[in-house]
């Protein structure tokens, strides 16, 4: 006899408890990436990122949210080009260090820069060189979409977060 699977219970009348909601937003995995650029200064600027994603393939556009409060910001809105790194499982600590408010980053990691002048961080998985289409405030975040110009990529595994902590590869399903 098979068994009917009962289905989930609905959810809770929506609240403010936003502690739980990360915790649920968290179930979701993601890939890990470093978003970087140069301020108008000349210094390198970037940060760990995991809202990254695919947005179209006819023009190629990608889309990626940076939170109000960060002190990157405004840089991110003023120049309309970025690179998006997308991390390897070797790359923990890269993650860590651009998650971090630790300065000069860029000193501690091996990196290059594009013909455009943005840096882009050795080791990666995969480089999209952006150009940025539009940027909107949207909730507690600036959501940016953008162009990708140049790609490449390396056969490598990607780092993985799921519910708070770094993954990797398990197994091809």
């Amino acid at each position: 006899m098979a068994s009917i699977s009962r289905p989930l219970s609905p959810p809770a009348a929506a609240g403010r408890d936003n502690r739980a909601l990360r915790v649920a937003l968290g179930q979701f995995a993601t890939g890990v990436t470093v978003i970087t650029t140069r301020a108008p200064d000349g210094a390198f600027v970037g940060l760990t990122a995991n809202s990254f994603g695919a947005l179209s393939l006819d023009p190629p556009l990608i889309t990626w949210a940076l939170r109000l409060g960060s002190a990157s910001l405004p840089v991110f809105q003023d120049n309309e080009r970025f690179v998006v790194n997308v991390l390897t499982e070797a790359q923990v600590e890269t993650s860590r260090l651009f998650a971090s408010p630790a300065p000069d980053k860029f000193s501690q990691v091996a990196h290059a820069e594009n013909q455009d002048g943005m840096p882009y961080l050795h080791g990666s998985a995969a480089w999209f060189e952006c150009r940025r289409l539009s940027h909107q405030v949207a909730g507690d975040h600036c959501l940016f979409i953008a162009e990708v110009e140049r790609y490449t990529h390396a056969e490598t595994a990607p780092l993985l977060f799921h519910a708070g902590a770094y993954f990797t590869l398990g197994s091809r399903l």
